[in-house]
């Protein structure tokens, strides 16, 4: 697992940390049952405290990305690839609306937003 972390980022360490293995486990990086490394062996890896790398590992487990099993370490759960998704576009969503908004205030139309997709998406506008 290939965990970087950015001392740039707005977002705390554990955050980060925890985005990563998320969206490796949706992605199919990490499958269902595969073994992560330990607390403390990601925290020594990373360099960071070993408190911090608990904390993401215990909010992946409370979201059910992750479950524990005492004395054997943490493993991906066994996920609900649907409600994943469905996250995943409420997030989309969110984002979308916060567009729209700074869209409006600098007078971009929804056919604007529209267009801008299209190019970054890689697609040719047909109009």
């Amino acid at each position: 697992m290939n965990i970087q972390i950015s001392n740039a980022s707005s977002d705390p360490i554990y955050l980060q940390i925890k985005n990563q293995i998320k969206a490796a486990i949706i992605s199919g990086d990490l499958k269902v049952e595969d073994k992560l490394p330990s607390i403390r062996f990601l925290a020594k890896e990373l360099r960071v405290s070993v408190i911090t790398t608990k904390r993401a590992y215990d909010e992946l487990e409370h979201e059910g990305f992750l479950h524990s099993v005492q004395g054997k370490g943490s493993f991906v759960a066994s996920q609900n690839t649907e409600l994943i998704r469905e996250e995943q576009y409420r997030k989309i969503e969110e984002l979308l609306v916060q567009t729209i908004e700074k869209s409006k205030l600098v007078g971009l139309s929804i056919q604007d937003l529209k267009n801008l997709i299209d190019t970054l998406g890689g697609e040719e506008n047909d109009d």
